[in-house]
């Protein structure tokens, strides 16, 4: 498949492009946080590994699966720097000291499992590559990506789901990702094409779990919900169910819209752009109501 043709954003920052309304027609949100592929020179200066290496970290072309809901209507943020340069989906603290040449004694950096493997909100390692970069970067640079990259993507997520519950009584956040395909559970068993995270019902009403893994199963994927992904920092931030305010995380198997390198486009984009669409579509039309549905309920 041809690399499709850019699309024009309603609005560009340095940290993100919004394709459709400020004010979403729908309240339905789509965030696609790992996506981007353009690396600066200095970024790639900087890193002890060859470009292919770091493209791992990414989402690749699950921006491409967003395309149609952009062509309806919908409001749909897709981040501009790379998740190498830094990522959406960590809290702003979670921070490995090792990254950074002078960290200041009072910074406050919280760790976590992700951290641990690696994965902080600056990429340190993956398996293959034990360090992805030449040396510790500046506390400065640090700071300058969280403010000019990671506060403005919440803050747009933020102001749209405001709007969006503001509109339409409720909103939904829908946050694509990607995933390599996974083992089997079991012998016997298939594995999951779709991932779907609410944080353990936390992030979501379980009312619309449930409507997203049915719209994916009538699409003929086998779909697991909260394992191995049950979502990270983005729906954990935006999604307040008692608020109205709800956020899920969708995993999409790569090998089902890439080629066989997992590399480009495939021929199965087409199929999970439309199981995208249906699942915002259906989302969208479920209309608000006082009983949803909570896991602890």
């Amino acid at each position: 498949m041809d690399q499709p043709a850019p699309l024009s954003p309603t609005l560009s920052d340095p940290a993100f492009d919004l394709f459709g309304p400020i004010t979403p027609d729908v309240p339905v949100i789509l965030s696609v946080p790992h996506a981007a592929r353009a690396y600066t020179d200095d970024l790639l200066a900087a890193a002890r590994v060859r470009p292919p290496v770091l493209r791992r970290l990414e989402d690749r072309w699950a921006d491409l699966l967003a395309h149609p809901l952009i062509a309806r209507g919908f409001s749909v943020v897709v981040a501009r720097a790379p998740r190498a340069m830094i990522d959406l989906n960590r809290h702003e603290r979670e921070i490995d000291p090792a990254m950074i040449a002078d960290l200041p004694r009072d910074a406050s950096v919280q760790s976590s499992a992700k951290l641990r493997g690696g994965l902080g909100l600056f990429p340190r390692r993956l398996p293959g590559a034990h360090e992805l970069w030449q040396r510790p970067m500046a506390w400065a640079e640090a700071q300058r990506r969280i403010e000019t990259l990671h506060r403005p993507y919440h803050a747009a997520i933020a102001q749209l789901m405001a709007a969006a519950r503001q509109a339409h009584g409720h909103a939904i956040l829908i946050d694509l990702h990607s995933m390599p395909p996974l083992p089997p559970p079991a012998a016997g068993q298939a594995a999951p094409a779709l991932v779907l995270g609410d944080r353990f019902g936390r992030s979501a009403s379980t009312r619309l779990m449930t409507l997203a893994a049915d719209v994916a199963e009538g699409h003929g994927l086998h779909v697991a919900q909260n394992h191995p992904y049950a979502g990270d920092h983005m729906i954990e931030r935006h999604g307040r169910p008692d608020q109205g305010m709800h956020a899920i995380q969708i995993e999409v198997d790569r090998s089902l819209y890439l080629d066989v390198a997992l590399e480009r486009p495939g021929p199965g984009v087409a199929r999970m752009q439309a199981l995208v669409l249906h699942i915002a579509q259906a989302l969208a039309t479920e209309l608000p109501r006082a009983g949803y549905a909570l896991a602890a309920e």
